[in-house]
């Protein structure tokens, strides 16, 4: 039985980022720089210390905690209540968010030293990272839902930081924008679930779930919707606007109008992986419905095939590393469709270590390159920066899956559970991570050779002053680059085959795919050996050896293959003319709608006949009216006569 004491430190865990936003922001104007992200970074320090070393190993002796802190209002017989659910799924998201955006705010001291908005900044992520530790902390759809919504609006400051550029701008209100389609999806879901469960706490919602598995809703006349697969699917709309699914992805991209900073912490650790954890706690509901699986399985698989091959054709290092995101991401939803719940979350863990490696050290080059960001115009720079170029190759191997590096572990994983999966579209989704691989390999080593090795292709100004970044960068770096390279070799056996997410997960016998994969693991050292004669590895490899051929060995070839591949140069380089699509359908739709509401409501309806009417049959009733009054007596004497004409009739009517 936990103690109060525990209770405080669960507090503890999101007030302390809380606090530290708070004094930045307030305070931060007058106290200085130096007080801004001093009380950031220790309030994000407080947090990772208390969640790595007293909440996590409280977790693995065997202590849970599911209750309410705070209940602020009862409506309608709804209880609002803070409530934490601690258990193993969220004392890992707990360590892993915290972690990464530690990382991020003593790196953030380097990057943004010279931006007027540094007090502001700083406030702006520790607010982040308390709006994620509400979401992945939370025990009931109430608090979930207020972490959903606020890292979305976070994320809005953040991606618009630097206000006074037209693309920021149109950056974040798209993100917002796309991210209330899914949100509205996300509430629906949120509401049915009240309608029919009467409860929004996850252990009564869970408890009750069984019984309406054979639970019908009527949504069109004559058409009858199992309850249970529309709620899983609505809620999965909403994990497609914050996770960056097709076709709700095209926010993540357009986010890299942010500093650098944030586009590590959305994309690592917070924002983008809220979809993932959702769809992993709500596994109770998602297993009593194939359907649900089969839709997030294969659109994980379009994910991540399709916004790979993006990513082949992008020239600017952060969007490379974004579309990497975007592919990674439909990873994870992969093993969640496949039932393999605990390696979705493991590579989580995994991708948001380098994930955030690499978009740091991506911009440690953008910083050296005087904030160039197109990869065609570096090179060489590994003699410049030697340890940003180290943990770059870092993690480029763990995002290719290259064995011992941690996303070898998750990805190698995620490809064999799609394998052992009986659910409909099992069989494309498997032909689409394998694909992935080499995809994900070609776009990532092209990427590391063009940055670091061959010839200098900066002007000699910033050529003159190249060097590597300030300890206030690298040492992040280092940090970060340590566990993209253990992590997965340190906690693969634990936390996929050791029970770890024993009760936080639930999975039914028959989707139990990581249970069979577990009958035939015979160790470590066999696991490494089939992964290197496997199928991925080889992929992967011979995306490398292309990268090499393409654009270090035969550097004339890429331009070569662009003029005969015209047709899907394009397509890829305009991605898929996704945007031009929501612009023509949507944007332009919505306008024309709007456009035409005004002239038949406002200028029809409203101004016409409710304003400019009512004016114009006063006026002629008016104008009829005045005849009546014409000044002659014998007008007004026949008026007379004519009323006590109708008065008499009427009377002797009666």
């Amino acid at each position: 039985m936990l103690d109060l004491d525990m209770t405080t430190i669960y507090l503890l865990v999101p007030l302390a980022p809380l606090t530290g936003a708070v004094l930045a922001g307030l305070l931060g104007w007058k106290l200085g720089r130096g007080f801004a992200h001093t009380v950031a970074i220790l309030g994000v320090a407080v947090a990772f210390a208390l969640s790595a070393f007293v909440v996590l190993p409280d977790v693995l002796a065997g202590n849970r905690f599911n209750g309410t802190v705070y209940t602020w209002g009862v409506s309608g017989g709804i209880p609002m209540e803070v409530g934490f659910l601690i258990d193993p799924l969220t004392a890992l998201m707990m360590v892993v968010v915290t972690f990464v955006s530690l990382c991020v705010h003593v790196y953030t001291i380097g990057y943004m030293h010279d931006d007027p908005g540094y007090q502001r900044f700083f406030s702006y992520i520790a607010l982040f990272t308390f709006s994620m530790l509400m979401l992945v902390m939370s025990n009931n759809f109430l608090q979930l839902f207020f972490g959903w919504e606020a890292v979305g609006l976070v994320s809005y400051l953040l991606i618009g930081f630097w206000f006074t550029r037209d693309t920021a701008i149109h950056a974040n209100l798209k993100a917002f924008l796309v991210n209330r389609v899914g949100d509205f999806g996300f509430l629906l879901g949120i509401a049915a679930i009240y309608l029919y469960f009467g409860s929004l706490d996850y252990a009564a919602v869970f408890a009750v779930a069984p019984q309406l598995v054979q639970q019908t809703l009527t949504i069109m006349p004559g058409v009858d919707w199992n309850l249970l697969t529309v709620i899983c699917i609505l809620l999965f709309v909403g994990a497609m606007g914050k996770s960056a699914q097709v076709p709700l992805h095209v926010w993540l991209p357009d986010s890299m109008e942010g500093p650098t900073p944030i586009s590590a912490l959305i994309h690592a650790a917070t924002m983008v992986t809220a979809g993932v954890f959702m769809v992993a706690r709500m596994s109770p509901l998602y297993e009593l419905s194939e359907t649900a699986l089969s839709v997030v399985l294969v659109i994980g698989a379009i994910t991540a095939f399709f916004m790979g091959l993006v990513g082949v054709v992008q020239n600017d290092i952060k969007r490379i590393v974004a579309y990497s995101t975007l592919s990674q991401l439909g990873y994870m939803m992969v093993a969640l469709g496949a039932s393999a719940y605990a390696v979705g979350i493991f590579h989580l863990m995994t991708h948001a270590f380098f994930k955030a490696l690499l978009f740091l050290g991506a911009g440690s080059a953008i910083i050296a390159m005087h904030h160039e960001q197109d990869i065609r115009k570096m090179g060489g720079l590994k003699k410049y920066m030697p340890i940003t170029f180290v943990t770059m190759w870092v993690g480029s191997l763990a995002l290719a899956g290259i064995p011992p590096f941690a996303g070898f572990f998750s990805k190698d994983m995620i490809i064999e559970a799609v394998h052992y999966s009986t659910l409909p579209g099992s069989g494309v989704a498997y032909a689409a991570v394998l694909g992935g691989v080499f995809v994900t390999a070609l776009y990532t080593f092209r990427m590391l050779f063009l940055v670091f090795y061959g010839k200098p292709r900066m002007d000699e100004h910033t050529k003159h002053h190249l060097h590597e970044s300030p300890w206030v960068v690298t040492v992040p770096l280092v940090l970060l680059a340590i566990p993209s390279f253990l992590a997965g070799f340190m906690t693969f056996e634990p936390v996929l085959f050791g029970g770890y997410f024993a009760e936080a997960i639930k999975v039914l016998p028959g989707h139990d795919v990581v249970g069979r994969i577990a009958r035939g693991y015979q160790g470590m050292g066999p696991f490494i050996a089939h992964g290197l004669q496997a199928a991925p590895f080889v992929l992967a490899a011979a995306g490398m050896l292309l990268a090499w051929l393409l654009y270090l060995r035969y550097p004339h070839l890429p331009d070569q293959l662009r003029e005969r591949a015209k047709l899907v140069y394009n397509v890829l380089l305009n991605k898929y003319y996704a945007d031009e699509f929501n612009e023509f359908v949507f944007a332009r739709g919505a306008r024309a709608f709007g456009r035409l509401l005004w002239k038949i409501g406002d200028v029809r309806l409203i101004d016409g006949l409710a304003v400019n009417g009512s004016a114009r049959l006063v006026g002629w009733v008016s104008s009829m009216v005045r005849h009546v009054q014409s000044g002659y007596v014998y007008h007004y004497a026949f008026a007379m006569i004519l009323g006590v004409f109708l008065l008499i009739t009427f009377f002797l009517h009666r």
